[in-house]
């Protein structure tokens, strides 16, 4: 299926029924190409203009993948614009021959020109910088050149959410960076127990947040990771300074670091050379490239038991490894796990070795910890469930207290051990790792940078900037 439109030379392909999460993705290439306004910065636009090159891209994609669209989307508008971009759907299920061939093993795979692009979810401006190299350089400069904030938030989750608007409806002036926005919660399809909504998904409430924070006129800055802080006494202008990896600096009087969490990896041999060749981390995105082949689940909690179950309905077996001698997911799933005839589940197991061919996962091997023998699972897929990581390696050399397990130490205020720098969410030490938890703690951490403000004057020191 062709989505053409004769008169500017586009076209957007479709191979395979873009239902699903895609459905939106054949609606906007229908009302992109035939006119309607796209809903991009003038800047931007004029960006995907004046690209040059050729290109042709492949999107290989799952319809359950809800990473996808924004990927599948963010091209076929970049073809919209320019007619010497043309953009390919690929269903993977639909066309298992040409992704084995590929030895496409996670979604979404962009292949432009013949050649791996990226995978995983890419933002338009991630795009943007990978196909024009002056993009980033150009950015960074900008953003040195920003006025300072009053509050700037590092980290795009619920959390950090929370704090933007906060902060903003306190009439000042309020930033939010963060490398996408949304943070872990965009790789969250169930979730049911956001008091007063009844069932949603990740990407939905995203959505709903992002909204909300532009409501109050926050400015979001997005594809951009924080590298360093320095706090207020060590400047030149008596203002912190949050250094980011593209080589821009950042000025606020208060930061409110809400980073998250990451998926904890087994650090085990193979792990790294088969990530995205069998070894997956996203049951939801990557389950269907699985049909009808034998996977595995590490981790017996909530998320490993919800994985298991989910993708018993595509792959033919699948068994849960857990290291401990009881499952720690709540009682209800791990019931219908054990109802469930092709879900098999081992205790007491510690993974030691991913096993592949040099190309592709071809199995596991494990430790029995009740006799210490080694064993094998012949397989094609391993789903990693064992917990997050708190995102904080950037601070391990500033002056911002850590927790043994890294997670940022704060007070009852949300204050952390540098002065004028706050945290909240997954990657402090407050327990309980929840959505609704985060929320309440970014409002209290901006409640805090709030009080820190109207207690301690702006800096008049002043400095020229480059």
């Amino acid at each position: 299926m062709q989505v053409v439109n004769q008169e500017k030379q586009t076209a957007i392909g479709f191979a395979g029924l873009p239902m699903g999460h895609e459905f939106t993705s054949l609606v906007l290439a229908l009302l992109h190409s035939g006119g309607h306004p796209i809903k991009l910065d003038a800047e931007t636009i004029q960006q995907i203009k004046e690209l040059q090159q050729p290109l042709e891209v492949e999107i290989f994609i799952s319809l359950s993948c809800q990473n996808c669209p924004e990927v599948v989307q963010a091209f076929n508008m970049m073809s919209a614009i320019n007619p010497l971009i043309r953009t390919t759907m690929i269903d993977g299920a639909a066309f298992q021959d040409e992704v084995k061939s590929r030895d496409i093993m996670a979604v979404p795979s962009v292949f432009v020109n013949g050649e791996l692009f990226g995978q995983g979810r890419m933002s338009l401006a991630e795009i943007l910088n990978k196909v024009d190299s002056g993009a980033a350089e150009k950015k960074a400069a900008s953003l040195s050149q920003q006025a300072p904030f009053d509050v700037l938030v590092v980290g795009g989750g619920p959390a950090g959410s929370s704090a933007a608007i906060y902060a903003a409806r306190k009439g000042i002036r309020t930033g939010v960076v963060a490398e996408r926005f949304g943070g872990q919660v965009m790789d969250t399809m169930a979730i049911e127990n956001f008091i007063s909504v009844k069932a949603t998904t990740g990407p939905k409430l995203v959505a709903s947040l992002e909204e909300h924070v532009k409501e109050y006129g926050v400015e979001v800055i997005t594809e951009q990771r924080a590298a360093n802080i320095i706090d207020a006494e060590n400047t030149d202008d008596g203002y912190i300074h949050v250094k980011l990896e593209s080589g821009a600096t950042l000025r606020a009087r208060t930061v409110i670091t809400s980073t998250g969490a990451r998926w904890r990896e087994m650090n085990v041999p193979g792990e790294q050379e088969y990530r995205n060749k069998g070894v997956a981390y996203c049951p939801h995105c990557d389950g269907p490239l699985f049909k009808g082949k034998k996977t595995a689940v590490i981790g017996g909690g909530n998320s490993g038991i919800e994985a298991a179950i989910d993708l018993s309905g595509i792959v033919e077996h699948v068994t849960v490894l857990e290291f401990a001698d009881t499952l720690r997911a709540d009682q209800v799933l791990i019931d219908k796990a054990n109802s469930t005839p092709n879900i098999e589940i081992i205790k007491m197991a510690q993974t030691t070795q991913v096993l592949g061919d040099g190309n592709r996962v071809t199995g596991l091997e494990y430790k029995d910890r009740n006799t210490d023998e080694l064993k094998q699972i012949e397989l094609s897929g391993i789903f990693v469930q064992i917990g997050l990581m708190p995102n904080s390696e950037w601070l391990k050399e500033t002056q911002v207290e850590l927790s043994p397990r890294g997670e940022i130490v704060v007070d009852a205020h949300g204050a952390t051990s540098m002065k004028g720098v706050f945290a909240a969410g997954d990657v402090t030490t407050v327990p309980y790792k929840q959505i609704i938890i985060a929320m309440g703690e970014g409002a209290k951490a901006s409640l805090g940078a709030f009080d820190h403000l109207i207690r301690n004057p702006a800096p008049t020191k002043t400095t020229e900037q480059a």
